[in-house]
């Protein structure tokens, strides 16, 4: 099982970056489990529910939280 750990995601910037190069990841390495740290997707600070969406459709599977929730 190869799995894929993402450190923060820190806003707008690493919410895009994620989107661009989860896909691409997941199939030039053939992952099969996605983790990202979200607790900073949301304008640097929190997760919101559409932060949160935006990760999972970006093609992680599961999102750490911390201390900012």
């Amino acid at each position: 099982m190869k799995l894929l750990f993402i450190a923060d995601i820190v806003g707008q910037p690493g919410r895009r970056i994620v989107k661009e190069l989860v896909p691409q990841l997941r199939a030039k390495h053939l992952v099969d489990v996605v983790v990202a740290n979200g607790e900073n997707s949301a304008g640097g600070s929190g997760i919101t529910v559409n932060t949160a969406k935006e990760i999972f459709s970006s093609g992680v599977d599961v999102i750490t939280s911390g201390d900012h929730l």
